[in-house]
């Protein structure tokens, strides 16, 4: 009998100090994560160095593959706005889409920007800032607007990694770092999954990425539509050209022969309407692509830097080698 009060004692005394110990664990999470909201942040950006002493609680998403990166990080609730959609907002991304206002068809003006408080601005593109759509960069900052731009969309040859650090970056500011690299984790087993049913390729698809053009083609060189086609086992006819996108001549594209274009879908101008162009013209429609009539259909929000790089290699993948699907 003695011997079982002994024991008795013991396992209480034990289960008193497992319980003390784990309390601490649950306190030291909750200070951590206290420290980590209220720790400075510093993010370097494209020549602007900005120090976050709490993260933004009042942004405006300006482009629509930066849009899609804040969503699929769950900031809704931290954003007071949202413009210029390229195509339909990611299918998944929707409900929390539609919680956002949406501020402008195209770029906000400042007085929008003012008139809602806001304090951090995201750009996709360089266009959004500069003094013809809302500020400049240097501005903003004198307004007390913090702001940031998509590095792996300006930057020439971006890779996915460059991705990841944009989307790295921007969980930082808004501490959320657990989301970010919950989410480029998930888009690199997608992509996996996808590349996995690709040919063992030794010869790659010759490419053109058909942006837009009449008289010329607006094309993709070095941007990220590059590394998504070399990525979906293509090779993009006007990858050896310097700079991210370029304008070139019909008879030049001509003589690259394609085997595929690419049609980026955007605009006023659909996609159907660009392919019918290609068939009719006396110049593109002499290349292997069209004389076959091997098209993809790619939405620019798809192509752009963001969370949907899975979604663009699949349809790549699917129009360069339908068979392997």
């Amino acid at each position: 009998m003695k011997n079982l009060r002994i024991g008795v004692s013991l396992f209480l005394m034990v289960s008193l100090l497992l319980g003390a110990c784990s309390g601490e664990e649950n306190t030291s999470e909750v200070k951590n994560e206290q420290t980590k909201q209220t720790e400075k942040v510093v993010i370097e950006n494209e020549g602007f160095v900005i120090e976050y002493e709490e993260p933004p609680e009042r942004a405006i998403s300006l482009n629509q593959h930066v849009t899609e990166i804040m969503l699929a990080l769950g900031l809704e609730d931290s954003m007071v706005g949202t413009a210029f959609l390229d195509n339909e907002i990611y299918e998944p991304l929707q409900e929390a889409y539609d919680q956002v206002p949406v501020l402008a068809e195209k770029y906000p003006s400042l007085e929008q920007v003012i008139s809602v408080e806001a304090d951090f601005l995201y750009g996709g593109w360089e266009s959004a800032f500069n003094e013809k759509n809302i500020a400049t960069r240097e501005e903003l900052k004198k307004l007390g607007i913090n702001s940031y731009l998509q590095s792996s969309s300006v930057k020439v040859a971006p890779t996915l990694e460059d991705v990841y650090s944009d989307i790295r970056n921007i969980a930082k500011i808004f501490r959320v770092e657990d989301r970010g690299e919950e989410l480029i984790d998930q888009i690199s087993q997608d992509i996996k999954g996808i590349t996995a049913h690709l040919p063992e390729v030794t010869e790659p698809l010759d490419v053109l990425v058909f942006d837009s053009g009449q008289t010329d083609v607006f094309t993709a060189t070095q941007n990220f539509m590059n590394t998504l086609v070399t990525m979906a086992g293509g090779s993009n006819v006007f990858g050896d050209v310097k700079g991210n996108w370029a304008t070139v001549s019909k008879e030049d594209a001509v003589e690259r022969q394609p085997e595929v274009i690419v049609v980026i879908d955007y605009g006023s101008t659909t996609a159907e309407q660009k392919i019918e162009f290609l068939k009719k013209d006396p110049a593109l429609s002499q290349t292997p692509a069209v004389q076959n009539e091997r098209f993809v259909i790619l939405p620019l929000s798809a192509a752009s830097e963001g969370v949907r790089a899975a979604e663009a290699i699949e349809i790549l993948a699917k129009g360069f080698y339908p068979d392997a699907f």
